[in-house]
């Protein structure tokens, strides 16, 4: 069972950042190639292109795309009055962090691409004086390509969860987890039909870089643009100082070197003796702020007549007052374009943009939506976003089942992005239909919406032993990131018990990340009392090789899932240093007990939830069990309800599974007014029976008729205890 969790919670992305990034050696970063003020290098490009260099077969591509830019370049631009097009595809590469921006963030982006390259930006009337009336329009275009490689509509971006977000070390690597995890098309998006940008958590201590036109990187995916998320757009993670590192990057990507020259080492003065191969941008050495007077070569004159300032403002500088391009740079990118062996030529051509979906005017081919979240309780509001693309001027919205729940903040079943109050517990279904006026699509995602019952009281213990498979389970939810192996039911042995709950981690493909979140948990009553928790739980792992570095953390949360803090982290040997070679089970003496002391008191509330999450890298088989929260110290046997073992002896269901009546049979020691509760498999009630229990031998007969095929539990409420246990309508 895949769910979405698509909140990102602050607190907790900051905790798994700092953890991912604990795990690799520190990198040693060159100060002079970073901006004032900053603590990354702004751009990498000419290194990356250096690294490349070394391959005789890169060298010869790239030396074979000269040559032909330079014949371009001979001809004269022979185009001047086209507006050449550039089909865009964004790549999000994220581990469920801050990194994974949104898309207004992402449009944002191509929306200042697009002022820069086209001289909207205001700010081109107050370049310096000696700059006046240069700034060039450089008459291109970025649209959001729309049909994928394989012919799949979609709206310019894909999202693909992985740890190597956070490792820049190989931009080939982040590359490859793209195109085979993505959530659009797994397969190249080849860099001569689309350009591509990947955005991510780190890029090898960059703010972004990419490659200049090369005959032998023409159709490679990895003929594309790496980007931090916080230098994507104005807005969300990123900021106006920050907003412009694409229009640079994308410079680079239309062959403009740095104005300094074809390095990244500004302030060097050594660079008075390089050349950037743009005539009308001034020798200088390279800033990395805005140093408005700044004039550091004077082997400019001969083409000026004159001594003239630097051209910081120029783009392609590191200034922070960034605002134009010059019309010799302006001929260059777009003579780049023009060029067939590098791929650049494809990439505009009216074919290609036809193929990619970027010449038809925007319509609606898919409806769609997400949600801050999919699992709540009683009383909690949902916020649901349409997400359907690529136009869309209605919007109807359907809840199902159509009581239980109500519209709020003034928002209906027509509107773009309602919220939802929901007051019943169950499992809902939500359905959009979403139109552009011409064509409409219908979106609907069963059982999207979890509302949980009534919160468990303590002490609270779960062995899983009342279960038959851990599919829309009561008491947890069952998520799996990766859409692969997921936490199951094992139903033949347990810790001390017969049933526990267990991943098939074992040879798994790396980066796997699967949880079980528990449903709420009344704490409330602790504060007066002990006014102390304790959360105790078994589990039982082996690696698969030593070298294995996988992770078991508990999160918990005091507002039914609003918030994460992480509470518990075992992760390396810590978890466990024995290995096994084959698919491992456990044996009794394999299992350890965890006591967890730190829930405190800021979480004494009656919508308490726990998380126990595993982080895997293709290691060997994990197991839990035997969850057990309860009020005061530690203890290593199970802590439960004080309940009198003789109230019900020989308690049986039957028959077990049903298709009419059902049969409950058992002794109690104490008689009295008690009830029957049949609840589906979410908790919700679905019958209730007022019982007079007799003392001795108790027999009651209910009738399943009207319940549809699937498991339900039976609860029995006398003197205080519940009794539950399953039960299978056929």
């Amino acid at each position: 069972m895949r769910t979405s969790f698509l909140t990102t919670i602050l607190l907790f992305s900051f905790s798994l950042t700092s953890l991912v990034l604990a795990q690799k050696p520190q990198r040693v970063l060159d100060p002079h190639n970073m901006r004032e003020g900053e603590h990354i290098e702004y751009c990498i490009t000419h290194k990356k292109q250096a690294e490349l260099e070394k391959d005789p077969i890169f060298l010869k591509g790239l030396h074979e795309a000269e040559a032909a830019l330079n014949e371009v370049a001979k001809k004269g631009e022979s185009q001047k009055a086209t507006i050449y097009t550039i089909p865009v595809v964004f790549h999000v590469l994220h581990f469920g962090g801050l990194e994974n921006i949104s898309d207004e963030q992402i449009l944002n982006a191509l929306a200042i691409l697009n002022r820069d390259y086209r001289k909207q930006n205001a700010d081109t009337a107050t370049v310096h004086q000696d700059f006046q009336g240069m700034p060039a329009d450089i008459e291109v275009e970025f649209k959001l390509a729309t049909i994928a490689p394989n012919g799949q509509c979609f709206k310019g971006i894909t999202r693909t969860f992985s740890p190597l977000s956070f490792d820049g070390s190989s931009g080939s690597a982040q590359v490859d987890a793209i195109i085979a995890g993505n959530d659009v098309y797994n397969g190249s998006w080849p860099g001569n039909k689309y350009l591509n940008i990947f955005i991510c958590a780190e890029i090898g201590g960059a703010a972004g870089y990419t490659y200049k036109p090369n005959n032998g990187f023409a159709t490679s995916m990895k003929n594309g643009i790496w980007v931090l998320h916080d230098y994507v757009g104005a807005i969300g993670t990123s900021g106006t100082s920050s907003s412009r590192t694409l229009t640079h990057e994308v410079g680079h990507w239309l062959n403009l070197d740095h104005t300094w020259g074809g390095n990244n080492n500004p302030g060097n003065a050594s660079s008075c003796g390089t050349d950037d191969n743009v005539q009308d941008t001034p020798t200088c050495i390279g800033v990395s702020a805005c140093l408005l007077n700044s004039n550091t070569c004077n082997t400019d004159n001969a083409y000026w007549g004159f001594d003239i300032r630097d051209n910081v403002e120029n783009y392609m500088d590191y200034s922070y007052c960034s605002k134009m391009f010059t019309q010799g740079q302006r001929t260059r990118m777009r003579n780049a374009l023009q060029v067939a062996s590098t791929g650049r030529a494809n990439v505009v051509s009216a074919a290609n943009l036809t193929a990619v979906g970027a010449t038809t005017s925007p319509y609606l081919c898919k409806a769609d939506f997400i949600s801050d979240k999919t699992t709540i309780c009683m009383g909690n509001e949902v916020q649901f976003s349409d997400d359907s693309y690529n136009a869309v001027t209605g919007w109807t919205w359907q809840i199902t089942p159509n009581s239980g729940w109500s519209f709020t903040n003034g928002t209906d079943a027509s509107s773009q992005n309602p919220t939802i109050m929901f007051d019943v517990s169950g499992m809902y279904d939500v359905t959009l239909v979403a139109t552009d006026g011409t064509n409409s699509d219908t979106e609907v995602k069963q059982g999207f919406i979890r509302v949980l019952g009534t919160p468990e009281s303590l002490p609270f213990w779960e062995g899983f032993e009342a279960y038959t498979s851990l599919d829309n389970l009561p008491n947890w939810e069952v998520y799996n990131a990766n859409n692969n192996n997921a936490f199951i039911l094992e139903s033949n042995f347990g810790q001390a018990s017969g049933k526990c709950a267990r991943l098939n981690n074992f040879n798994q493909s790396a980066s796997n990340v699967d949880e079980l979140i528990s449903t709420n948990i009344d704490l409330s009553p602790i504060v007066s009392t002990s006014g102390q928790v304790t959360l105790s739980f078994r589990y039982a792992y082996r690696k698969r090789v030593s070298t294995d570095y996988e992770y078991l953390k508990v999160f918990i949360s005091g507002n039914c899932g609003e918030n994460w803090v992480q509470r518990k982290t075992l992760g390396g040997n810590q978890l466990s240093s024995q290995t096994s070679t084959s698919a491992w089970t456990p044996t009794e003496a394999d299992w350890v007990t965890v006591h967890m002391t730190n829930v405190t008191a800021n979480y004494f509330t009656d919508n308490f939830r726990m998380r126990f999450r595993f982080e895997g890298e293709g290691g060997n088989n994990f197991f839990l069990d035997n969850i057990n929260l309860y009020s005061g110290p530690p203890s290593n046997d199970l802590v439960l309800a004080t309940i009198n073992e003789n109230l019900f002896d020989n308690l049986n269901i039957y028959p077990n599974p049903t298709d009419g009546d059902l049969h409950l049979t058992f002794n109690s020691s104490i008689g009295g007014a008690s009830m029957l509760y049949i609840t589906d498999i979410t908790g919700k009630r679905v019958k209730s029976y007022p019982l007079q229990i007799q003392t001795g031998s108790n027999v009651v007969i209910t009738e399943t008729t009207g319940l549809a095929s699937g498991t339900y539990l039976i609860q029995l409420h006398s003197n205080g205890f519940v009794t539950t246990r399953s039960f299978i309508v056929e």
